[in-house]
């Protein structure tokens, strides 16, 4: 059987779930405003929700929720009411790792795809075959096998059963995901959708005698590897995924900006659509892909536990920062007649500035800010403030709608 990977991306709001669909997404995946996994997220209210799904479907793509918490007794009859809201709403699918609420999924909405989160530790066929039986369609694998793994699940498991698995984006230091630091070291609960991410801290370990000497943890040839993982990254190995029988290449980044949805929806779609028209295009355009996959914000790049397991040159030791290329400064709204764009400013830029137009299309075009003006048409020198509304004259280019701007450091 044949497969054409879907390219599953992340939005944390209606803007970027705007932006992963034109910038090339199959599919995106959402959360609500209760029971998912990143509470800190903007997510969707029940009208941005209504809105997105519009907008995806009329662009042919679909829509997963996640419903993915590990429930507290107290949470049972809140989840009921939301399936309830969701079978109006009307989603493709709905990711799901605690087995009562997969019951409930089932009993209030079955015309929904049921998918199976990572959440839910997918290690071994076995657990595949557990989750069909059930009337999962898909479900998706754990963060720690290997290709060679995923591919004798795919070997074991029916034809129509798809394979999910994260290919791109932050690697959670825990079993898939299952972490317990955040709960632990600031009591917010990280498997009800309030990690504070404590494994992107920066450690030193102090012997209780000696209060105040930090000493840094050190690393031998066998391991002890301590938070702070490197970004997982397979803009490189999309033949090796594709051979594996994986259905769909889900990125991580439910909490990331609209620039880093678009630059990484946007390479992936052409490293996957060159790869299937010509592997020889796909070889070809290599040193493109990289350059653009590092444009966006990351933390340095590994293939993860995909080619065995990782040793220590999957973390990140000497620091916690990410890597910072080019900062976002806003999405083109409208254009009127004379060419200025409406933006929602997102971080200070200037008349005189050289920035870039980024298109949906692979195309970056550098121009010059040639005027801001306010929404009362007071030019403005300037854009000091966040999210204020500005028209934007640019010489150069020409923007569009739903175009990124945005600024090389």
């Amino acid at each position: 059987m044949s497969r054409h990977p879907e390219l599953l991306i992340p939005a944390s709001s209606l803007e970027v779930l705007k932006t992963a669909v034109i910038f090339g997404a199959d599919a995106v995946y959402i959360g609500g405003e209760v029971f998912g996994l990143r509470a800190k997220a903007k997510n969707f209210s029940h009208d941005d929700m209504k809105e997105g799904i519009a907008f995806a479907h009329e662009h042919g793509v679909r829509v997963h929720v996640t419903v993915n918490i590990l429930a507290h007794n107290r949470d049972l009859e809140g989840v009921q009411e939301y399936l309830k809201e969701l079978k109006e709403l009307g989603p493709d699918a709905l990711i799901i790792a605690d087995p009562a609420i997969f019951e409930m999924a089932k009993e209030i909405c079955p015309e929904i795809e049921r998918h199976v989160s990572t959440q839910a530790n997918n290690t071994n066929y076995g657990t595949y075959q557990f989750w069909w039986k059930q009337g999962a369609k898909r479900v998706v694998s754990a963060r720690e096998l290997s290709l060679a793994e995923i591919k004798e699940i795919r070997a074991n498991i029916p034809e129509e059963m798809e394979i999910e698995s994260f290919i791109h984006g932050a690697m959670c230091i825990s079993y898939s995901g299952r972490c317990l630091l955040s709960n632990y070291f600031t009591g917010r609960d990280a498997n009800q959708g309030a990690c504070t991410h404590p494994c992107r801290w920066k450690y030193a370990v102090v012997e209780e005698t000696r209060p105040g000497e930090y000493m840094p943890v050190y690393e031998n040839e066998r391991g002890t590897y301590i938070f702070n993982s490197k970004d997982l990254c397979m803009i490189e190995h999309i033949p090796e995924l594709i051979d594996a029988g994986i259905d769909s290449f889900k990125i991580e980044g439910r909490m990331k900006t609209a620039l880093y949805v678009a630059t990484v929806a946007r390479t992936y779609r052409k490293a996957i659509d060159d790869y299937l028209e010509d592997p020889k295009l796909y070889e070809e355009h290599m040193p493109w892909y990289r350059t653009q996959i590092a444009s966006c914000t990351y933390r340095q790049f590994t293939t993860g536990f995909f080619y065995g397991r990782s040793d220590e040159n999957t973390q990140i030791y000497d620091n916690n920062t990410y890597v910072k290329e080019y900062t976002y400064l806003g999405i083109v709204g409208e254009v009127d007649a004379e060419g200025r764009c409406r933006i929602e400013q997102r971080n200070k830029f200037s008349v005189g500035e050289q920035i870039e137009i980024m298109k949906p299309d692979g195309q970056n075009v550098e121009v010059t800010v040639k005027r801001i003006l306010n929404e009362d048409g007071e030019e403005q020198e300037s854009a000091p403030h966040s999210k204020q509304i500005l028209h934007v004259e640019l010489e150069g280019g020409r923007a569009e709608a739903y175009d990124i701007l945005r600024r090389k450091e």
